[in-house]
């Protein structure tokens, strides 16, 4: 088990907050161990709101126990190696989960073994201390990479869905990339045998042509729905038995033109893959599906994030909604959607140009109190930064929101170093501004 060393992070101290923003930035990270800090994930503790738990590549973990005010740091370890892509949740018994990718030689690159499986390693003391994790999609020398998880109520099990690549960045035609899914028997220690889900494969060059974007939403009744990106098109596939079985035949939940890999000046790598939510709240729209990403549709230099909705489980879909409320030409990229479970409320992060004609960025939020047929943007970001993209920026944000809290988490840039960054923010300030 771990322990970890304490930072204390007050307003007005050092380079953590800039005064001129409503939203107080709080600086998690601008270091990191090997790897510069990026792709962050973070998750409110669903039976303590005051204990916030975030990631970011490639082992690092940032806690708070007090609503945001204090945070902790450590650098996770495990005997199956901790390599990025951190996805953190909470389950409803209060147990906080961090999945993230393997390297049991913990050799990086040079090893034959690297992403040979999905870890989860799981705290039950708020994210004070860690378990070893237990392990899911073990085919070796297949490649597992790119997860999501989230926490069904009804059944208190973890689901998660991933890409598998045959062979990473192959140009083989023969090696294909398939969505896999695992549900945990005993909350993220054992989990049951990786089934593949999708219908039409993909290539494994990490681009349009393959299989990407996989992120699981939990039903109200047992359900488990997934969407995922391949073609210019968003499938969605569901299960209406936790898991156990799936639909025959995939649905196309919407078009995505240009597809899901997108030419962000500035940006060395950026997606638009799709993020699912359903919400379970006891509002008028529980049981409501949605789905967000980004595309092109309305040209390069005009990226904009979508939003769709269904009420019969995914049968059926509404036209897209645009999120963001600017006028067109500007880009806004690398979303995610997250849904308030105890209102109902929907809110999505993501990188936004409106103001400017190079390549300053801010970072917004866009809520919607009517699921999701109109959206309010507000800036969230206290200074703007410009990327480079000489620089690894990572492949997304990432928002947390629980009775009324809201903490979108993303990745600055500056002078070609990034740092990892949260806000916690109320729901009534938010929705006043």
């Amino acid at each position: 088990m771990l322990r970890f060393s304490f930072f204390l992070l007050l307003a007005g101290i050092g380079t953590g907050v800039f005064a001129q923003s409503p939203f107080k930035n709080i600086l998690l990270d601008d270091k990191g161990e090997g790897y510069n800090p990026c792709e962050p994930s973070i998750a409110i503790n669903f039976s303590n709101p005051d204990n916030i738990v975030a990631g970011a590549i490639l082992n690092r973990v940032y806690t708070s126990l007090d609503g945001g005010k204090t945070w902790q740091t450590q650098g996770l370890k495990s005997s199956y190696g901790v390599f990025g892509d951190p996805c953190v949740v909470s389950d409803y018994e209060g147990n906080i989960h961090y999945l993230h990718l393997s390297d049991p030689s913990q050799k990086g690159w040079s090893s034959p073994t690297i992403l040979d499986r999905i870890v989860c390693q799981s705290s039950s003391d708020g994210g004070v201390t860690w378990n070893n994790g237990g392990f899911m999609g073990n085919f070796h020398p297949k490649d597992q990479d790119k997860e999501w998880a989230v926490a069904d109520p009804k059944s208190g099990r973890l689901y998660t869905t991933w890409t598998q690549f045959d062979k990473y960045d192959s140009p083989d035609t023969a090696d294909k990339s398939n969505i896999y899914f695992a549900a945990s028997k005993k909350q993220g220690a054992k989990w049951s045998k990786a089934v593949r889900i999708n219908e039409a494969s993909g290539d494994c060059l990490d681009d349009d042509a393959t299989t990407e974007g996989a992120v699981p939403a939990a039903g109200p009744k047992g359900e488990v729905y997934v969407a995922w990106a391949l073609n210019e098109k968003i499938y969605f596939d569901r299960s209406t038995d936790g898991g156990k079985t799936w639909m025959d035949k995939d649905i196309v939940a919407a078009e995505q033109k240009g597809g899901w890999s997108l030419d962000i000046p500035g940006i060395n790598r950026c997606n638009g893959m799709p993020v699912t939510v359903c919400d379970l709240s006891q509002g008028p729209n529980r049981g409501t599906l949605y789905i967000n990403w980004s595309d092109q549709r309305n040209g390069e230099t005009d990226t904009d994030v979508w939003n769709i909705n269904s009420t019969d489980g995914g049968l059926t879909w509404s036209q897209p909604v645009r999120v963001n409320d600017d006028a067109p030409g500007r880009q806004q990229f690398l979303s995610w959607l997250t849904v308030d479970q105890t209102t109902g409320y929907l809110y999505c992060v993501f990188y936004d140009r409106r103001d400017y004609s190079d390549l300053r960025t801010d970072v917004y939020v866009a809520v919607s109190t009517d699921a999701g047929k109109t959206w309010k943007n507000v800036k969230i970001s206290e200074k703007a930064f410009t990327p480079q993209k000489q620089t690894f920026f990572g492949d997304y944000t990432n928002i947390a929101a629980h009775a009324g809290r809201i903490c979108p988490i993303w990745t600055r840039m500056d002078n070609q170093r990034t740092s990892v960054w949260t806000s916690v923010i109320r729901q009534e300030d938010l929705l006043g501004k």
